[in-house]
């Protein structure tokens, strides 16, 4: 009866691996091969990694990643442009306590997007508080909000994200309302939280990317200041697939 109970109270906690494992490492206490206190530092080290574990995977599922992808999975041989041990580097997070921003720069289908998201998969892994969005998505929400007069609150939400991963800069132009409602968010984020951005366009081509180039001087001056940049310039990755596919075909 007693053990039940406390399977049944394990249950009720929702100590899941503890209420799991508890029966075999009884059996080993039973036959003198370990102590209690050597189970229950056991049994509470595997509860502690699922509860982890678990966490992780929320963290990554509300984080809008676009697909789940590593940087085992990167081709650094097809991309020579990129310094690998420095994309390392960042894995370790130690730009986030840092407050450092990250620009990839580059054509469509280079990898900025892959490179972006694996780092963000490791952050969101490590329970940082992550969100993917593309700029177009972003710039949407924030006019919404604007014209609705919930703008602070847009914001204070974007801001509230240890690291914001903004997609595909460049892609398409804003009006200048726009521009001044994503430099706020980056003013308001500046030597606080770090900020991954991918864009298509050099810095020299953001006054038309956001109509105006006192405002895109204004971002780039507070994106800029604590940074690390990477100008990709090798060939896609989209096009590599298809010959690979036609050539493995032939």
């Amino acid at each position: 009866m007693t053990y039940a109970q406390v399977i049944n109270n394990l249950q009720t906690l929702k100590l899941e691996k503890m209420s799991t494992y508890l029966s075999a490492h009884l059996d080993k206490i039973n036959k003198n091969n370990i102590s209690f206190l050597e189970v229950l530092f056991t049994l509470t080290e595997k509860e502690i990694e699922f509860k982890q574990q678990r966490a992780s995977e929320f963290n990554i599922k509300v984080a809008g990643f676009p697909f789940i992808r590593t940087l085992d999975e990167f081709d650094f041989d097809f991309q020579p442009s990129i310094n690998k041990k420095e994309i390392l580097d960042l894995v370790t997070l130690r730009f986030l306590e840092e407050k450092k921003n990250i620009l990839m720069l580059g054509s469509s289908g280079v990898g900025k997007t892959h490179i972006a998201t694996a780092i963000g998969i490791e952050a969101a892994k490590k329970r940082v508080c992550t969100y993917f969005i593309s700029c177009h998505d972003l710039i949407t929400k924030l006019t919404t909000a604007n014209n609705e007069n919930r703008l602070n609150y847009a914001l204070k939400n974007f801001n509230k994200y240890k690291l914001l991963i903004i997609d595909e800069i460049g892609y398409l132009s804003f009006d200048k309302n726009a521009a001044n409602l994503f430099f706020q968010l980056i003013a308001k984020r500046y030597e606080q939280k770090s900020t991954i951005i991918t864009t298509n366009q050099p810095f020299s081509k953001w006054g038309e990317v956001f109509s105006d180039n006192t405002i895109a001087n204004a971002i780039l001056d507070r994106i800029l200041h604590h940074s690390h940049i990477f100008n990709i310039t090798g060939n896609s990755y989209r096009i590599k697939d298809v010959m690979d596919k036609l050539e493995n075909s032939g």
